[in-house]
């Protein structure tokens, strides 16, 4: 049976939520796990497809943000910036960045493809512009479309994001996703 596996990132006090799913169900989800944690999860689930909500990598010298992202924010949604290395490793704003980084080199290591995402052009693609929801009742309502079984009754938007990119890795593995710089997104309506 084949699985994937969604990780959000947070910085070091946050850590990570990561969503284990199959064809049609959650079969785990967890939070506030460390980097070890998830490399663990990754090596005991043996993934298709691990999908990463951050950069895994840095803008080039100098810039302040890297092209994928101008052409995601242009065709998709917004999308925060991910600037050089010099300024993410110079600012506690961009420690999510680092912790999303230290995971794609520790899981380079392990046979899983990863790929990054970004969960809210995921939604878009899904569900169309969030428009005036909130973010929580626009991704609720986007996670009960998907239509996958145990999902629990109560999530937080981390778990959503995290549901979010395991089922990017599993369009991403049937061929029904794009790259638009380093960011994986799906190509059309669930």
């Amino acid at each position: 049976m084949a699985v994937w596996v969604g990780v959000d990132v947070g910085g070091k006090r946050k850590g990570f939520d990561v969503a284990v799913i199959d064809d049609r169900r959650v079969l785990a989800l967890q939070g506030h796990l460390t980097c070890r944690q998830v490399v663990d999860i990754v090596f005991e689930n043996r993934p298709a497809v691990v999908a990463i909500d951050s950069p895994r990598s840095y803008a080039p010298e100098g810039r302040a943000a890297r092209d994928g992202e101008l052409q995601l924010a242009r065709s998709i949604c917004r999308i925060r910036w991910t600037p050089d290395a010099r300024r993410v490793r110079g600012s506690a704003y961009y420690a999510r960045i680092l912790e999303g980084v230290a995971l794609f080199g520790a899981l380079a290591s392990h046979g899983a493809e990863v790929i990054e995402v970004f969960p809210t052009a995921s939604w878009t693609r899904w569900h169309d512009k969030r428009g005036s929801q909130s973010r929580a009742a626009w991704t609720r309502q986007g996670l009960a479309a998907l239509g996958l079984e145990n999902v629990p009754e109560r999530t937080n938007q981390d778990q959503r994001d995290a549901i979010a990119g395991a089922m990017t890795a599993r369009q991403h593995s049937l061929g029904l996703t794009e790259t638009i710089g380093d960011i994986v997104v799906p190509i059309g309506r669930w």
